[in-house]
């Protein structure tokens, strides 16, 4: 008989994992909360995900956040997908129920929240979106349900900017789900010089360049005169991508930890059943940070 610990157990997973802030953001939730959990770290090789995974729900873990490169082969293994997931292709909340797989995609849902605190205006907004994994895959449905008029997706490999697109639209058809007013908005793809001056509102790296210290090649003059650069890595200085972007003229930049924290906070709502303060573990994070630094 395998004995299980008696705490609560959740993690997240991913390559690389060292920088992520995860375990200290659901640390925070449970003191809110007033629950008693672990949730670690778990350094996955890029062959490995389909037996480490499994590995720890059999060890009587509850819940697994998914980062970069396992979120598309997440989706893949999930046996109930959520609406959020299906549409995206890419899973980043995996639990058992009823001794099923479930998974979902908060990246979306978190991405939309913080960009509404940030006070950026959506609704009409261009968007360029760089990067096509499943950083990219997870955010495409709720940024046309918040009404942003054109989502243009550029990658390094153009082939996969179409691809991302082409998926996208096939996974909501074979789902049966809306096409968050398609019709009206357009999608297009792109390789990373297919830009356009002045064109965006709002630029989000989906892209994992700053963790490598480095900022997607980008043209020099996409951003219009009061434009938002959004980069999902995120850390106590600025990325690389966000130095960049401030130099080439965006009015605003900003770095992924309020989407990182209402992202989790959405997964650990679907865990839980319980919505953390996210504004108060935002102030501590970014406060803790800033401690470090003195």
């Amino acid at each position: 008989m395998t004995d299980f610990p008696t705490i609560a157990r959740y993690a997240v997973i991913g390559n690389p994992i060292a920088h992520s802030r995860s375990p200290d953001i659901h640390q925070l939730f449970a003191a809110q909360t007033q629950r008693t959990l672990e949730y670690d770290k778990i350094l996955a090789e890029p062959d490995e995900f389909g037996t480490v995974m499994p590995a720890f729900f059999e060890q009587g873990g509850l819940g697994l956040n998914v980062t970069v490169p396992f979120k598309q082969e997440a989706y893949a293994l999930s046996q109930i997908l959520s609406a959020r997931a299906a549409a995206a292709g890419a899973v980043n909340t995996l639990w058992l129920q009823n001794g099923l797989l479930h998974g979902c995609n908060t990246d979306g849902i978190g991405l939309v929240r913080d960009l509404t605190r940030l006070d950026a205006q959506l609704d009409g907004a261009q968007v360029l979106l760089v990067g096509a994994g499943g950083a990219a895959r997870g955010v495409l449905q709720p940024l046309l349900e918040a009404g942003c008029a054109h989502i243009h997706i550029v990658n390094r490999t153009e082939r996969r900017a179409h691809e991302l697109r082409e998926d996208w639209l096939s996974a909501l058809a074979d789902h049966g789900l809306p096409a968050a007013h398609f019709d009206e908005h357009a999608l297009s793809a792109g390789n990373l010089l297919s830009a356009g001056t002045g064109s965006w509102d709002i630029v989000i790296n989906a892209t994992a360049s700053s963790l490598q210290g480095q900022a997607p090649e980008l043209p020099p003059d996409i951003y219009r005169p009061d434009s938002l650069a959004y980069d999902m890595v995120y850390g106590p200085e600025d990325t690389p991508f966000m130095r960049v972007a401030r130099i080439h003229g965006a009015a605003r930049c900003a770095d992924g930890l309020g989407m990182l924290i209402e992202q989790a906070a959405e997964s650990f709502y679907l865990w839980h059943g319980l919505r953390p303060d996210t504004q108060a573990t935002l102030e501590t994070m970014r406060a803790t940070w800033s401690a470090a630094r003195t």
